[in-house]
């Protein structure tokens, strides 16, 4: 059966449009499944003024059996068979007879109980009661109220329609009404509309100037970009934030073509985009990589006869243009240089001091990392660029446009004739920001990122600041995501705790929590992070645990650790040998730690496990070192048969202490050792339980 929702709205910002979407897909999700109602389909649709929720569903319930259980048997029964007074009450009780009772058999033992069968509802009794559940667990960064008794919501609600199988559902939310008619677009045909199925829904509305499915939104405005750049031989500059908030922000898209003067080109297209996208939405237009004297912008119109809202953009944009080149123009009269004094009027943060402080901080921070990356050619630079990336705080052309932070830094270098090495590094320094954005392509960039990333989150981890659900309010999940990022995608190697404990010492008093407890949250916080950064890379998630729980030190090592994993679950030998080493921890298991003695080998089969033992660790500890980790694995598969041996022929909890725990001994020696490539034992096999999902 078809069902469709749609909840009419006044118009919605386009972070809401995109979060009620997520959100109304999980909810209905779940609620239908609670409802034992089967989902074949469900999706979500609509525009910045009607959310709209489509699903093919069954027609009903699926039937339920439940398993009512009474008193045990042996005190249901006497002792010649015959139903005692336990019995017959829990009949009564139920209002059924004890004819009708039988004997369940449970891991608990048998009782005495019956089978209660539940037909299920029809979808058209269950949806008016899951539709008011829905509607009242979606949520918003700010929600409005409108009227007494309306209750809030991203934006005051205006209609809902909720049809199954084109005949409308009854039910009530709030005092929202609820109707069985659409309508179509406010300013250019704004009519009741009734309609029967989704096709007929969005047919309707086309005619009545709304496209409500977003990709042919999308597409009308990339196609409709296209023509009219296609004589100029020109593209769209790419902005996919952009494109995808204006999907969402218009319900009828119309693509305009304008111009600005050409004394604009003076600036970079870095900025002319900037003021155009902030400014009023609007894309810039290249041509081979070149800013042109163009711009598209898309309104929520069926036509601009007049050109009148071409005309608004050019005014306001030629204002805002003249703007721009002129703080270009006076920020430049201020070296760089001569700004780094003046980073300490600015706060970075109330308890962590000033960008001058924090200027410091990165200078000795890109030192610290240079040295530990081998990196000592670099470090004029990187320390030039550490001295210098933080001073476009101090520019107008930031002040007006702040999400040009770091790129205005950079062009400013590159105009006042900075080696390029150093723009280049400040003008990347925030990337990423987030798990889809490149990281730095330079290394001066990816260690200045590093340090400033590192910076802002040891300070904030350091005060106390905690995280929990979706609430993020200083970004340290992003910081986090960024330093991962940067030391996979540049294959670096380093030790995360030190730069974490250098940069506890840099901050000298300033943080809350003490070294340890510092150190602490962060790498549990990295952990968690990784996780998810693997999880996301579609990593299992026991491989995952296994490679996370020998430690994150080096997080590029822990990833070669995984992905040795990944490539050697298949092999005949992975198993086999996963099994062995779940064997040698259970014998391990409670055991203190006992010293190694090679003199104590007695028997022959004890013999030849420590003299395989020594030839695979010593070829396959430079493996490890060097992240060879599937190489290691495969040496380290050969000590399968000396273990088998091992047990076979060895009792290893003999009587005499000395060999007891000399061959403890070397079983805590093997252990180690193979924690260094994989912890095995959280490797779940095929067939067993997935009962370790997300255990660390």
């Amino acid at each position: 059966m078809e069902f469709l929702l749609e909840i009419m709205t006044e118009e919605m910002p386009y972070a809401h449009v995109k979060l009620a979407h997520d959100q109304l897909i999980n909810l209905f999700r779940q609620e239908l499944t609670e409802a034992r109602i089967k989902i074949k389909e469900l999706r979500t649709s609509g525009t910045c003024r009607r959310l709209v929720v489509v699903a093919d569903i069954e027609e009903k319930q699926s039937d339920r059996e439940d398993i009512i259980l009474g008193p045990p048997k042996k005190v249901a029964f006497t002792e010649d068979n015959k139903f005692t007074n336990a019995a017959f009450g829990f009949a009564r009780a139920h209002n059924i007879s004890v004819e009708d009772l039988e004997i369940i058999s449970t891991p608990k033992g048998d009782y005495l109980g019956f089978k209660k069968k539940e037909e299920g509802q029809p979808a058209k009794k269950i949806l008016p009661e899951v539709i008011p559940r829905v509607l009242s667990s979606l949520s918003f960064p700010k929600m409005m109220r409108w009227n007494e008794g309306m209750g809030r919501f991203s934006r005051p609600v205006k209609n809902l329609m909720a049809l199954l199988d084109g005949e409308p559902l009854q039910f009530a939310y709030l005092d929202w009404p609820v109707r069985p008619f659409t309508f179509g677009h406010r300013f250019h045909s704004p009519l009741q509309l009734t309609v029967k199925s989704w096709k007929e829904y969005i047919d309707a509305l086309r005619k009545n100037k709304v496209i409500v499915e977003p990709e042919e939104r999308r597409r009308i405005i990339l196609e409709g970009a296209k023509k009219l750049l296609e004589p100029y031989g020109a593209q769209l500059y790419p902005d996919d934030e952009l494109l995808e908030r204006l999907v969402n922000d218009v319900e009828h898209p119309f693509v305009i073509l304008g111009s600005f003067p050409e004394k604009y080109l003076a600036l970079p297209i870095e900025i002319i985009s900037t003021v155009l996208r902030e400014g009023q939405k609007l894309f810039s237009v290249t041509r081979q990589g070149k800013q042109l004297p163009l711009f598209v912008g898309v309104a929520d119109q069926i036509a601009d006869p007049k050109f009148l809202i071409r005309q608004g953009y050019e005014r306001v944009l030629k204002a805002r243009l003249e703007d721009a080149l002129f703080f270009w123009e006076q920020d430049l009269k201020v070296p760089l240089k001569e700004r780094v004094d003046q980073l300490a009027r600015i706060v970075f943060q109330e308890k962590l001091g000033t960008y001058l402080e924090k200027t410091e901080r990165l200078k000795k921070l890109v030192v610290f990392l240079g040295q530990q990356l081998g990196e000592k050619e670099i470090l004029k630079t990187s320390l030039q660029a550490a001295e210098l990336c933080k001073t476009d705080l101090l520019t107008e052309m930031v002040r007006e446009f702040p999400s040009l932070q770091g790129k205005v830094g950079g062009l400013y270098c590159r105009v006042q004739n900075y080696p390029p090495s150093v723009a280049k590094a400040i003008y990347e320094h925030y990337q990423p920001q987030s798990l889809d954005e490149p990281s730095p392509s330079s290394l001066e960039g990816a260690i200045l990122a590093l340090a400033d990333k590192i910076d802002s989150l040891v300070g904030a981890i350091g005060l106390g600041a905690e995280i929990s659900g979706s609430g993020d309010p200083l970004g340290l999940r992003r910081y986090a995501h960024g330093i991962c990022k940067i030391i996979l995608d540049h294959r670096l190697r380093l030790s995360l705790t030190k730069l974490i404990r250098k940069s506890i010492h840099l901050y000298g008093e300033k943080l809350c929590l003490n070294e340890k407890e510092t150190v602490e949250a962060c790498l549990g916080f990295f952990t968690q992070r990784l996780r998810f950064i693997y999880e996301k890379n579609g990593f299992r998630y026991d491989l995952i645990n296994a490679s996370l729980q020998t430690g994150i030190d080096d997080i590029y090592l822990s990833f070669l650790r995984l992905k040795a994993l990944e490539e050697l679950k298949s092999s005949p030998a992975f198993e086999p040998f996963v099994l062995m080493v779940r064997r040698v921890n259970n014998i391990l298991r409670g055991q203190p730690v006992f010293k190694f003695n090679e003199q104590l080998l007695k028997e022959k089969a004890e013999k030849e496990l420590q003299a395989a033992f020594e030839i695979v660790k010593e070829n396959a500890l430079p493996l490890i070192q060097q992240g060879e980790f599937s190489k290691a694995q495969k040496i380290v598969f050969k000590l399968q048969s000396p273990l088998n041996n091992f047990f076979d022929k060895v009792l290893v909890m003999v009587e005499d202490r000395k060999l007891r725990q000399n061959r403890l001994a070397l079983l805590h020696n093997i252990r180690d050792f193979l924690f260094k490539i994989a912890d095995f034992s959280q490797i779940v096999l095929a067939g067993e339980k997935e009962n370790q999902k997300g255990k660390a």
